[in-house]
């Protein structure tokens, strides 16, 4: 299977006068079609750093990004926005929902970037609201007016509603409570068993687990990787396995 994107000989160095932080050194990943990658590591890491490079939110300072045999890293930033609204979907800890729009107008706005016909964007808008368990009652309400969970919710469908290639997840359960976390990872889940890639950051072992690949990051290497299949619940093994895992990486 070719690989969907792959990242040779990444690097992000920041500066600050004469003074060098090297965030990322030499990494090489592969992300196939269907994956669900999980990046863990210890803060400062250089988690965030590398979810942002490899979705062209930022650019890396040595090193090539390519999706499907095209070099991204050498887009011009026009044209790398271009290349994220059509490809890439984002979900973040904090849902950045416009306070003053409806739910439905939240993902209307996202999904009018890559398709005018407004009344297939809204039916499709819809259909993922109820997917994801939010009722009609929901789609005229104001963020301010919903939980954190069904925020977060409402995000995700944002962040799927153009189909992209690679939806990016930042700490998506970071701000919720057990029973929210619980219901964003499953709906993360089903995605993924829908064909949906994915490439999630997380410190949280429960929801590594929904993961079919572990890569650990440490000092802005990746140390090890960990191949875990297809999540099925209650599978103990899978849990065990992870465990063993992270105490060899130092977790």
């Amino acid at each position: 299977m070719e690989p969907l994107l792959i990242a040779k000989d990444l690097c992000k160095t920041f500066s600050n006068g004469s003074i060098q932080q090297h965030v990322l050194k030499n990494l090489n990943i592969e992300v196939n079609p269907k994956d669900f990658v999980v990046i863990m590591g210890s803060s400062g890491s250089g988690k965030s750093t590398l979810l942002y490079a490899l979705s062209g939110m930022d650019r890396p300072t040595l090193g090539s990004i390519s999706y499907q045999g095209e070099e991204i890293s050498k887009y011009n930033n026009d044209k790398l926005a271009m290349f994220r609204r059509k490809n890439c979907g984002f979900v973040f800890q904090q849902n950045y929902l416009n306070d003053t729009m409806s739910v439905l107008d939240n993902i209307l706005v996202s999904g009018l970037l890559a398709s005018k016909e407004k009344k297939a964007v809204a039916d499709k808008a819809k259909k993922l609201l109820l997917q994801v368990g939010l009722e009609e009652s929901v789609f005229h309400k104001f963020p301010a007016q919903l939980s954190g969970g069904e925020k977060q919710r409402v995000a995700m469908v944002r962040g799927i509603i153009n189909q992209p290639k690679i939806l990016f997840a930042d700490e998506p359960t970071g701000a919720l409570n057990s029973k929210n976390t619980e219901n964003v990872l499953n709906i993360l889940t089903d995605f993924h068993k829908n064909g949906q890639s994915i490439v999630m950051i997380t410190h949280d072992m429960k929801s590594a687990r929904r993961g079919n690949r572990i890569l650990y990051l440490s000092d802005g290497v990746i140390m090890g990787e960990l191949n875990l299949g297809e999540y099925v619940s209650g599978d103990r093994e899978r849990h065990e396995k992870l465990s063993a895992f992270l105490r060899e990486m130092g977790w």
